[in-house]
């Protein structure tokens, strides 16, 4: 790609040019979160865009302290953000209240890091599955119809009926976390934040989670958001991709195109470190090292905040914060998700043949 194939903007548009078919299930647009007071004040979330559309996983990818886990506590409604504006499916989630907030919850669910530690160990199977059913009476109104529901939603997930009256001490880890998912799917959620969601499981297993996922997205339509540092799980189960640094957005894109062609340094370095397996039959690329540690979210560097750590780093990226820069995504997977638009935010974006690109 030639230099005048990168343009500039003023800000990365996760929407793309040109978005089509229906509109997004959930669309955050300038969000900013911070904590504390005075000096010890951290900014969380510094003016972040994401756009998710139905039946589309979402990707989010950065090091621990880029804000993941606080995004998702602001989609999921659990925290207030202090600027910008969240809504899910054209309607802002902080504006409701009393049974329109309880019908809003029963659409935006999540599915924990530790299947474990997130599973009462003293309710068998099926009285975690049906748990959600006490506040949300109306879905399966008797106990007849609780008790058939959970069989089928343990079958959903790949478990036996028989499993229902089992504890969670008796299961796997990866048995444990389709108990997990299978409550997640018992309020007929729209949208599933997935935390980590196979962190904790071997190699093995993480890919018979990710396959029930997969399975699940396809019949279900279900939408997600999949938090996770494991690159080669994102590029596995994502359409798109958003990489956060110190709180920010700093590249957005296909999966295709952010994990083949990165405009970001910082994506570029991480792509290169993941630990990964040659299946493709391609070259691995160079591993691109990053100078010292990740700055203090209490002291965020001036102009680009990734420049401490930057090896194309130059005087005009501690001066002034950079532009955006967009690339139309070149992968064309057949779904029309509305987003082809590649998008970062850096003064000297990598080109096709450099290092990294």
């Amino acid at each position: 790609m030639s230099d005048t194939a990168l343009t500039g903007t003023t800000a990365p548009d996760p929407r793309g040019p040109g978005a089509a078919g229906s509109p997004p299930l959930l669309e955050v647009r300038g969000v900013t979160k911070a904590f504390g007071h005075g000096r010890r004040r951290l900014t969380a979330l510094d003016g972040v865009d994401v756009r998710l559309m139905r039946g589309e996983t979402l990707g989010l990818v950065g090091e621990s302290g880029c804000g993941k886990s606080t995004l998702a506590r602001v989609v999921l409604g659990l925290e207030r953000p202090d600027s910008g504006t969240v809504r899910f499916d054209g309607t802002d989630p902080f504006a409701l209240e009393g049974k329109e907030l309880l019908a809003w919850r029963r659409r935006v669910q999540m599915v924990f890091q530790d299947p474990f530690a997130s599973l009462n160990a003293r309710m068998s199977a099926a009285d975690l599955i049906s748990e959600p059913w006490r506040t949300h009476r109306d879905i399966v109104p008797t106990a007849k119809d609780r008790e058939r529901r959970v069989r089928e939603l343990l079958s959903l997930v790949g478990l036996r009926e028989s499993d229902a009256h089992r504890y969670p001490g008796e299961f796997s880890g990866g048995q444990r976390q389709r108990i997990g998912i299978a409550r997640a799917l018992a309020l007929d959620p729209d949208l599933i934040v997935c935390d980590e969601p196979v962190s904790a499981l071997d190699l093995s297993v993480q890919a018979q989670v990710l396959n029930v996922l997969s399975e699940l997205r396809e019949r279900l339509g279900v939408s997600y958001v999949f938090i996770s540092h494991d690159l080669s799980v994102v590029r596995h189960v994502s359409d798109r991709v958003t990489v956060m640094y110190l709180g920010k957005v700093i590249e957005h894109g296909r999966t295709e195109d952010v994990f083949d062609r990165p405009l970001h340094p910082y994506t570029a370095a991480l792509m290169s470190a993941a630990p990964t397996l040659d299946v493709s039959g391609q070259a691995l690329g160079e591993e691109i090292p990053l100078r010292g540690e990740i700055p203090s979210p209490y002291a965020i560097p001036s102009g680009c905040r990734f420049r401490t750590r930057c090896w194309k780093s130059e005087a005009r990226c501690a001066e002034t914060a950079p532009p955006a820069v967009t690339r139309e995504g070149a992968a064309d997977t057949g779904a029309d998700t509305g987003d082809r638009q590649h998008a970062a935010l850096c003064h000297f974006p990598l080109l096709a043949g450099e290092r990294g690109a």
